[in-house]
C-alpha cells in the first residue's frame, strides 16, 4: 500500500470511491472536478489517497483555515476495510496538519453512518455534546444521491 499526496488527476477515482461508499454526502458542488480542484489548490499538503496495485482504495481530505483543521470524505474501498488503510490516512493527514502548525482537528460525520462513527472514536475523535453544529447555505446545494 502507497500512501501519496492527492492530485486533481486522481478525481475520477476518488469521485468513484466516494459514490460506492456508504455513508458519504456528496454535493454537485463542493465534490465537483471544480470544487476538489480549489481545496486541493488550498490544502496541497494535507490530502491523501490509499493505493493498492495502482488503484485508488481510500482517500481522505484535510486542510485548516491556520487555526483550526478539518477532515472530511475520509473513505476506504469496502472490500480493503479492516487492513490498516484508514488507519495510514488519518496518520498522513494528521502529521501534514501537525506540520502546519495545526493544533487541533475537527470534522463531521452523520449520526447514522455507524461504521463511520465507530471509525473516529477509534482515532480518539471525542464526540462534542457542548456544541450545536450549524450551518447555512450561500448557494443552493444540489445533493448527489
Amino acid at each position: 500500500m502507497l500512501i501519496r499526496r492527492m492530485a486533481i488527476d486522481d478525481y475520477d477515482d476518488i469521485f468513484n470511491l466516494w459514490l460506492n461508499t456508504p455513508g458519504m454526502g456528496l454535493n454537485t458542488s463542493d465534490d465537483s472536478r471544480d470544487g476538489i480542484e480549489k481545496y486541493l489548490l488550498r490544502n496541497p499538503n494535507t490530502c491523501f489517497v490509499a493505493v493498492v496495485n495502482e488503484e485508488v482504495v481510500g482517500t481522505i481530505l484535510s486542510g485548516h483555515d491556520g487555526r483550526r483543521g478539518f477532515i472530511c470524505h475520509t473513505a476506504v474501498k469496502v472490500c480493503k476495510r479492516k487492513h490498516g488503510i484508514g488507519n495510514a490516512l488519518v496518520e498522513a493527514a494528521m502529521e501534514a496538519l501537525k506540520n502546519e502548525g495545526i493544533n487541533k482537528v475537527a470534522l463531521v460525520a452523520y449520526a447514522d453512518n455507524v461504521i463511520g462513527n465507530e471509525f473516529w472514536e477509534k482515532q480518539g475523535f471525542a464526540v462534542r455534546t457542548d456544541l450545536t453544529y450549524r450551518d447555512k447555505e450561500i448557494n443552493k446545494l444540489e445533493l448527489i444521491k
